[in-house]
């Protein structure tokens, strides 16, 4: 019954994102691909999210994410919004935090030697910021930043080559959650508090 509820709910919130994808081969590949992540698989990859989606190789997967043509703002724009409709209430709290993704070689945006929480020391890894709304009827995260080092937005080539857009400039991570907390305001997200770890407190401008 409760898997029932959670593909009934990824249906109500395809058709809510299916007019941000161009064209019908996404549209119907990223159905897959997200119930691939809420599905009890032990590793989620292109591999294994490719083969649950009955396909030979993890090649439309990996087109969806780095390829395929969608408005991923309005994406998140549309899961803010259906994340407010069910969860939604005056007292919710949003939560500031980042975490690291751990990655070989040195192409993907953002990737560097630094400090990664979730791995919980200096590693070569990605870095995102989230944004996060909870209250008493559950949880979801409703935005996200790329965190991009100083020596990543300093050398115009290398973003150039990886897909950056030439107009993105530095920004801390805090000042990266407080873009995201000026987006979840202007759009009506109700809320009451706002959390976050001591590396974001201790910064006077955000506070």
């Amino acid at each position: 019954v409760v898997v029932d509820v959670v593909m009934a709910d990824l249906e109500r919130l395809h058709d809510r994102v299916a007019t941000r994808f161009a064209r019908a081969e996404p549209r119907a590949r990223v159905r897959e691909y997200v119930s691939g992540l809420v599905a009890g698989l032990e590793r989620k990859n292109g591999w294994t999210l490719a083969e649950r989606a009955g396909e030979s190789s993890p090649d439309g997967m990996q087109r969806l994410l780095r390829w395929a043509d969608w408005d991923i703002d309005g994406v998140r724009d549309d899961v803010r919004e259906h994340v407010v409709e069910r969860l939604g209430c005056p007292d919710g709290v949003l939560i500031l935090d980042d975490t690291g993704f751990v990655k070989k070689g040195v192409r993907s945006a953002g990737v560097q030697r630094q400090y990664s929480g979730t791995a919980g020391r200096v590693e070569n890894c990605q870095i995102g910021t989230f944004l996060a709304y909870a209250s008493d009827r559950g949880h979801a995260l409703i935005d996200r930043e790329l965190y991009l080092p100083e020596s990543w937005t300093g050398d115009r080539e290398r973003c150039r080559a990886a897909g950056v857009p030439g107009d993105i400039e530095f920004a801390t991570k805090p000042r990266q959650g407080i873009a995201m907390l000026e987006r979840a305001i202007t759009a009506g997200v109700p809320f009451s508090w706002v959390t976050a770890d001591e590396a974001y407190g201790q910064v006077k401008y955000l506070r």
